[in-house]
């Protein structure tokens, strides 16, 4: 052992009171950068293993589903929760970043965090911030935090154990959804899509006063309410969103009007109404969040001939980004028990990265190996010369970005040409991907406004008219007339607004991001190239430009700052808003 991890060691051999840290009341070292590298030490040595030991039991217990892996995981993730919340730890990281006087909450009310100019290494200062955010959340009242806990728990289980009832009959929510998709009676339609929506009357209250006791929890910590305290752990703010989804709505208001209006055209032609009588039923999904699939879809019949893990795996090997190694770790095809969805995973920050999957051969699983691995690929190539706490993502906005940026080359014909995939009638096959990208990214952006605006609303002022609320937003940006009569608390139904509050705005800034990085690596890589339809095989350029510009940085920068640094612009929707084109 060399001489500092043997003082490691030792600290972490003494229960936390016991360290020797200078607390926040005392006088301050003279040299700020070895007070702070004293404590970014400490740091990693007592969260670190808690957060490895978390993300291995988070893993097992999603690939097995036993109830004993879930409970070992619970209690890993509460040690780990306990110790991000100690307050001596905090008080410590306010005293280093206050120059050693502290530093007050409300100067971060702008999702801006000051820190002690004397902290002279911008990585150490970088280190310290990111510690600051990471426990700032977590200064809780223990009795406040187990409140919290409760009631989040009631809420999760409400929506687990709710299904929609037709008459005597139970559904599930696929059966909600295949209602929507397949059906041409606008009565059965209308009859599964307020079933689906009963949810909502069920755990409003309990929403209600979770809001309430997350706004309680932002007060105490000096935070106007619970969403600004969100956005600042996430070094983001209001008026910056509010700049950036209000470009947005200018820039994409015009093309979803007139691509709505298409898809109306098609939806009252299948249930044999007229335009004016469409309604939220009538749209395919309980949100109207996904472009129903009335335009023609892309044929699966080209997908189902495909291994889409080979597909991939040559795909970035041949971009200079091999996950070979990902894929040898990862559990990729159906179990019974094993969580039926996907997730990528980075365990350890040192290269233990893994996928969870349940492929098999069609278009889904190939866009998501593509976007999983996209994930997987961010967190091999951010350089393990970084320090531990600087080696990861920018932010989750950045890492979903990329995961997005490949997933779409799933429906781009040049992609799968290039892939040697036999496409039958390519011009045909192009004109339909394009019009299915086009609604895809249009529809879900306009209900992200929704999302976004309401739950900005929904804390500041969780005593309002909500319900009316949520259907303003509705038909001001979804263009969606809201049923005659109905005053239900449809928004509760959402379950983004209980399990990941002040997050959902995070899915939008990943789809711009994905279309700005796009746009600069063919300007900087194929100069002559036009965004739409270029596709990377086999060019390792690609992949150079996306370690050097995009993953090398890790978390030395806030996510706009790495923005600018690898597309020259800071975040905006120019971008997205030409990928929303479709050539006349």
């Amino acid at each position: 052992m060399t001489p500092s991890q043997l003082a490691i060691t030792a600290m972490l051999m003494l229960p936390l009171a016991a360290v020797v840290i200078p607390a926040a009341a005392q006088t301050p070292d003279k040299n700020d950068d070895a007070r702070a590298k004293r404590f970014v030490e400490y740091y990693e040595a007592t969260v670190r293993p808690l957060e490895i030991e978390a993300g291995r039991l988070f893993w097992i217990a999603n690939v097995t589903g036993k109830e004993e892996d879930f409970q070992k995981k619970q209690a890993a993730e509460e040690k780990l929760e306990l110790c991000l919340a100690d307050p001596q730890r905090f008080a410590e990281l306010k005293a280093i970043m206050g120059g050693g006087k502290g530093d007050s909450p409300q100067a971060t009310q702008k999702g801006t965090v000051p820190f002690s100019a004397a902290v002279s290494d911008p990585i150490l200062a970088r280190q310290i911030t990111v510690m600051y955010l990471e426990c700032l959340g977590k200064q809780l009242d223990p009795e406040l935090l187990k409140q919290m806990l409760a009631k989040s728990n009631v809420v999760e289980r409400a929506f687990n154990v709710f299904r929609p009832k037709v008459g005597d009959k139970e559904l599930t929510d696929n059966d909600v959804r295949r209602i929507l998709q397949e059906s041409h009676d606008s009565a059965q339609r209308q009859t599964a899509w307020e079933a689906g929506k009963k949810v909502g009357p069920v755990v409003v209250a309990e929403l209600k006063e979770l809001v309430g006791l997350r706004n309680q929890a932002a007060l105490k910590l000096g935070f106007e309410n619970y969403y600004v305290m969100q956005l600042v752990v996430g070094e983001q703010n209001e008026e910056q969103l509010l700049k950036l989804f209000d470009q947005l709505d200018e820039l994409t208001h015009t093309p979803f009007h007139e691509a709505k209006a298409e898809i109306d055209a098609a939806l009252a032609k299948q249930c044999a109404i007229e335009v004016a009588e469409l309604r939220p039923w009538h749209y395919h999904d309980p949100f109207f969040q996904e472009a129903p699939a009335v335009l023609g879809e892309l044929p699966e019949d080209i997908y189902k001939p495909l291994d889409p893990v080979k597909l991939c795996r040559q795909f970035y090997d041949g971009i200079g980004l091999p996950i070979d190694d990902v894929l040898a770790r990862s559990d990729l095809y159906e179990k019974a028990g094993k969580n039926p969805h996907a997730f990528s995973i980075d365990i350890d920050r040192q290269g233990d990265i893994r996928i969870l999957e349940n492929v098999v051969p069609n278009r889904e699983w190939l866009n998501t190996t593509l976007h999983e691995l996209g994930h997987s690929a961010y967190s091999k190539f951010v350089p393990r010369s970084l320090p531990y706490l600087l080696r990861t993502d920018a932010h989750p906005l950045c890492t979903e970005g990329v995961a997005m940026m490949f997933e779409r080359f799933g429906q781009n014909v040049s992609w799968l040409v290039a892939m040697g995939v036999k496409v039958p009638e390519p011009d045909k096959f192009r004109a339909a991907a394009a019009k299915l990208q086009r609604n895809r990214l249009l529809v879900f952006s306009r209900y992200c406004q929704v999302m976004f605006r309401f739950e900005r609303e929904l804390y500041r002022n969780p005593d309002q008219d909500l319900n009316r609320l949520w259907w303003d937003l509705v038909e001001k940006y979804q263009e969606i007339v809201r049923p005659a009569d109905r005053n239900e608390p449809d928004y509760a139904s959402k379950y983004h607004l209980i399990g990941a509050p002040v997050y959902y705005h995070n899915y939008m800034m990943g789809e711009m991001f994905a279309s700005q990085v796009h746009h600069a690596l063919v300007k900087a890589v194929l100069q002559n190239a036009k965004p739409a339809g270029v596709e990377y095989v086999g060019k390792k350029p690609a992949g150079q430009f996306m370690r050097q510009r995009v993953f090398d940085p890790g978390l030395t920068l806030p996510w706009n700052e790495l923005t600018r640094q690898a597309t020259g612009e800071e975040l905006n929707a120019k971008a997205f808003a030409e990928d929303i084109k479709i050539a006349k």
